[in-house]
């Protein structure tokens, strides 16, 4: 492109942001409730409709789940919570005895280390039940802000937005947040989404990225909120 042409783009970009609707957040929610439906539920939110819903299930369903596909996570997160679900039974195991159960996820020797450690925090500290509380949760080693905020969302109805890899592309592409990153889309979506959509972003946005506002080549023919999508970076 010439320098020539550079204003005459800008120019168009900014007549068709001009032209852009309003993102409409509840409208946008509700349409994108109706598209997943065909699609396999989150991680979190399928496991926990499986029974799986305690805050310890949760937070440990969720670092099994670190850099794991669904498909991988979910079976080997309930092997290990079949076998012992609660804090006082998976500190009765060896951390090798957690590795043989979560073998195939992600880094199964780290994660079975930080299993074991949390539950014996708990054990320690918290007389076995963990604590509704998210800096006691950070306070574990291998807990980050998402799944400290997902474990508490799913399980005890806490209002706390989980972004992963999706939530955060979907948000910034639509063109409703800013942001370089998933922590800074936390924070922006903290400032802008209507609390009643802080648990349920995540559960909607991990089917709609990975089936419909897909990585590389987004659906948009499909996408139902494609009127007011800016699509930035397609």
């Amino acid at each position: 492109m010439t320098h020539a042409n550079l204003p005459s783009r800008l120019s168009w970009g900014r007549d068709r942001l001009k032209l852009m609707p309003t993102f409409d957040i509840d409208w946008a929610i509700a349409q994108i409730r109706e598209a997943v439906n065909p699609y396999p539920k989150a991680a979190m939110f399928a496991i926990a409709q499986e029974g799986y819903n305690s805050l310890f299930e949760q937070l440990i369903a969720c670092l099994i789940s670190i850099r794991t596909y669904d498909e991988v996570s979910l079976p080997v997160a309930r092997r290990l919570l079949q076998q012992a679900n609660t804090p006082a039974a998976i500190a009765q195991l060896t951390p090798k005895q957690i590795e043989s159960l979560i073998g195939e996820s992600t880094y199964p020797e780290q994660k079975a280390r930080q299993i074991h450690a949390i539950a014996e925090q708990i054990m320690a500290h918290h007389n076995g039940e963990l604590p509704a509380d998210l800096t006691t949760l950070l306070t574990f080693k291998g807990v980050g802000s998402k799944c400290a905020h997902l474990a508490l969302g799913v399980a005890c109805n806490l209002p706390f937005i989980s972004v992963d890899i999706h939530v955060h592309r979907v948000t910034n592409r639509w063109g409703y947040v800013q942001t370089k990153t998933p922590e800074k889309t936390t924070l922006a979506l903290e400032a802008t989404l209507p609390l009643p959509y802080w648990i349920e972003i995540n559960q909607l946005l991990v089917p709609f990225g990975k089936h419909i506002c897909t990585g590389k080549q987004p659906h948009c023919a499909t996408c139902p909120v494609e009127s007011m999508c800016q699509k930035i970076g397609v």
